[in-house]
C-alpha cells in the first residue's frame, strides 16, 4: 500500500461548479442517526423517493446494505463501527460531489465519528445535514422489525447498541425527528432542513 504522502489527488477537467450547473442540482449529504428500529431507513427511503420524483438525484446509503458489500469485512467492535462510519462518510462525499443528495442511514453510535463526517464535508464545501431520529429504545424494541432486540435480550447478540453497547445521541443536530411524527411531515422537515423544499417545487 502506498503511503498517503505519495498520493496526489487527481484533478479533472470538469469543476464541481460546472458539473452542478450543468446538471441543475447541488450535491449534499443528509446523515440519519438513531437506534436500530428508530425509523432511519424508512425516513431516508421516503426522502429519496420525494427528491427523485421532483427531479433531484438522490441515493440512499443504508447501513445494512453497505455492510453487505463495501463494508462486509467490518465487525461490530468499536473500531469496526468507527471504520464503517468513516467509509460511509467518504462514499457520501463522493456522491454529493457528483451532484447527488447522499442519504446515509446508519446507527453511527459515536459522536466523534459523526463529527468527523461533518468536518469532512465542511472542509470540502459540501452541505451536511445531521438528522437525529429520536425514537426511544422502548419503542424501537417494541417495533423490533429485524428481531434484533429479542435476540439481544436472550444473549444471542452481544454488543447491541442501546442495550450493552453505548449510543451517544447528538447534542446539536440540524434536525430532530420524533417517532410520533407522521412520515410525510418528517420528510417535509428533512427537505426544509436540507433547503430542498423550494427546489423540489421548481423542478
Amino acid at each position: 500500500m502506498a503511503p498517503v504522502s505519495d498520493l496526489v489527488w487527481s484533478v479533472g477537467r470538469l469543476t464541481r461548479d460546472d458539473r452542478w450547473e450543468t446538471l441543475g442540482t447541488r450535491g449534499a449529504t443528509v446523515w440519519f442517526t438513531g437506534l436500530s428500529g428508530s425509523g432511519k431507513s424508512t425516513l431516508a427511503s421516503a426522502v429519496e423517493e420525494r427528491l427523485v420524483a421532483s427531479g433531484r438525484p438522490a441515493y440512499r446509503l443504508d447501513g445494512d446494505n453497505i455492510r453487505s458489500g463495501l463494508n462486509i469485512d467490518l465487525g461490530f467492535s468499536p473500531e469496526g463501527r468507527e471504520e464503517n462510519v468513516r467509509r460511509v462518510a467518504e462514499v457520501a462525499l463522493l456522491f454529493a460531489d457528483a451532484g447527488l443528495v447522499a442519504l446515509a442511514a446508519l446507527i453511527s453510535p459515536y459522536a466523534k465519528g459523526r463529527r468527523r463526517a461533518r468536518a469532512l464535508h465542511e472542509e470540502a464545501g459540501i452541505r451536511f445535514v445531521e438528522v437525529y431520529v429520536a425514537t426511544p429504545i422502548s419503542v424501537c424494541a417494541q417495533r423490533d422489525p429485524k428481531g434484533l432486540y429479542a435476540r439481544a435480550s436472550t444473549g444471542e447478540i452481544s454488543s447491541f447498541t442501546g442495550l450493552d453497547h453505548p449510543y451517544e445521541p447528538p447534542t446539536d443536530p440540524d434536525l430532530v425527528v420524533g417517532h410520533h411524527l407522521p412520515l410525510a411531515e418528517a420528510v417535509d422537515r428533512v427537505l426544509e432542513a436540507l433547503g430542498a423544499a423550494e427546489a423540489t417545487q421548481t423542478h
